[in-house]
């Protein structure tokens, strides 16, 4: 291998973040894959990811305007609790003032299904609606977006520490995804050119 200047590729760890196994209540899937919406703040998606550092792991909370496919929430931190998905959402009620009805689709975790999550929900008159269990294509934008970070980022970079790698998905994110990175469904245009080609705001 070395004289043909082969190299063996390295499984990556898996980190399961989505506990199902609960006796929380499970919303219906209302969504079933609609995931062509023609206004803003109208459905959004979310889910968990991980990403390794040397320091230990990290938990990645997204939610998707499923509109133009844009970042309008997220969080990270060191769990996965309740906590890291709440302040997500909030940070997406918060900056983009979504009308009651919007409807918010996610897998069956525990953290969608605590009281604390479903209490945000009833506050502000937000829909829930959840994956099927087991059913990754029911929540495939958010898979999507996940897969697309890893590949250009995460798997790409060696982080030291979680502050290191924090300070690289936030850029990623507001700078780079939301800003510039084309997308298919926006007609190859990034999430927020296609809000304001569409005069959204």
């Amino acid at each position: 291998m070395k004289d043909q200047q082969l190299s063996c590729k390295a499984k990556r760890q898996f980190k399961l973040t989505t506990d199902s196994k609960h006796s929380l209540p499970i919303a219906q899937n209302i969504l079933q894959r609609n995931f062509t919406v023609y206004k803003p703040n109208q459905a959004y998606v979310g889910d968990i990811t991980y990403i390794g550092t040397e320091e230990g792991w990290l938990y990645l909370a997204a939610v998707i305007d499923l509109y133009s496919r844009r970042i309008v929430g997220w969080a990270i931190d060191q769990h996965m609790q309740a906590a890291l998905v709440n302040k997500a959402l909030l940070m997406a009620i918060w900056g983009r003032r979504p009308k009651r009805g919007l409807l918010w689709h996610t897998d069956r975790g525990s953290q969608y299904a605590s009281d604390s999550h479903r209490q945000i929900l009833k506050d502000h008159g937000i829909k829930q609606s959840m994956s099927r269990s087991g059913d990754c294509w029911d929540n495939a934008v958010a898979e999507s977006f996940f897969h697309t970070i890893k590949v250009e980022l995460v798997y790409k970079t060696k982080f030291k520490t979680r502050e290191e790698a924090k300070q690289a998905i936030f850029e990623y994110i507001e700078v780079f995804y939301n800003r510039k990175r084309m997308h298919s469904a926006n007609d190859y245009l990034s999430p927020l050119e296609y809000e304001l080609a569409n005069k959204c705001f």
